[in-house]
């Protein structure tokens, strides 16, 4: 039998080391139907869920990459999965290294679960966090290096990782401000600049990465194969391997007109 992954109780007495870091990734159980359904088409429901599992699989690749070699430098991190709904923890058993624990999601709308994310693992004990999307595979594990040295640094910052669409794919924090979550068009262009603008008003230092994009749409799909698969395609192969290989599966099986068309 597959083993599963720890779940954390925040309630819990702490059991992380000290100064460690969670690298926490936003997930929704990747089903047929609930996941990545503006993808469809070009996908069926059931390659979009699909895809959605290789991104899974990338950014967790990168983040455990990036922990151990954070260790060499004295940095401690932890990989998590914040993943909703309840009781879908076994899901995970074949996406997170086992090394990652679980944490289930909780609030109603998407600034929420993100503030309660931090807080849960505020509570459990980690001294900083890192919320990351699930969308953004081809982020390299240089990123999160870097965003674990930020917040390795003393005193107070917030790290932010812009996505091309005006919004981000990670935040990291070394306090749950509240604040920061707070007043946020999310979904929209303005989440980026909102954000910077709420870190100003509360006093907060800003740290921000090299930009990535999230793929979520026909467009990005097909800039994400240009990247993986084009004739300029990324030359590490270790970057989002897992979505290069399920994409390439589906070109040679039907062509490039299927997902990649101009």
């Amino acid at each position: 039998m597959k083993a599963t992954h720890r779940v954390l109780d925040p309630d819990a007495a702490a059991e992380t080391s000290p100064a460690c870091c969670a690298l926490a990734i936003m997930t929704k159980a990747p089903r047929a139907g609930e996941v990545k359904t503006r993808l469809v088409p070009p996908l069926t429901g059931e390659e979009a869920a699909e895809l959605n599992i290789c991104f899974l699989q990338d950014v967790a690749e990168a983040i455990f990459t990036a922990i151990l070699d954070a260790v060499k430098c004295g940095r401690k991190g932890r990989g998590v999965g914040v993943y909703t709904p309840v009781n879908a923890e076994k899901i995970y058993a074949d996406i997170f290294p086992l090394e990652f624990d679980l944490i289930p999601q909780r609030g109603k709308d998407f600034g929420e679960r993100l503030y309660f994310a931090a807080e849960d693992l505020f509570r459990y004990g980690f001294s900083s966090v890192c919320l990351i999307n699930s969308d953004s595979p081809t982020v390299p594990p240089r990123v999160f290096a870097q965003a674990l040295e930020f917040l390795h640094l003393p005193d107070d910052r917030v790290v932010l990782g812009p996505a091309d669409d005006g919004g981000y794919y990670l935040i990291g924090l070394k306090t749950p401000h509240r604040e920061i979550f707070d007043r946020i068009d999310w979904s929209t262009d303005r989440v980026f600049d909102q954000t910077l603008r709420r870190a100003g008003e509360i006093g907060v230092e800003v740290k921000l990465l090299s930009s990535g994009y999230d793929v979520d749409d026909s467009a990005t799909l097909r800039r994400l194969c240009e990247e993986l698969l084009g004739r300029n395609a990324s030359r590490s192969r270790a970057i989002a391997r897992n979505t290069r290989k399920f994409l390439s599966g589906i070109l040679e099986r039907e062509g490039r007109g299927r997902i990649w068309a101009t």
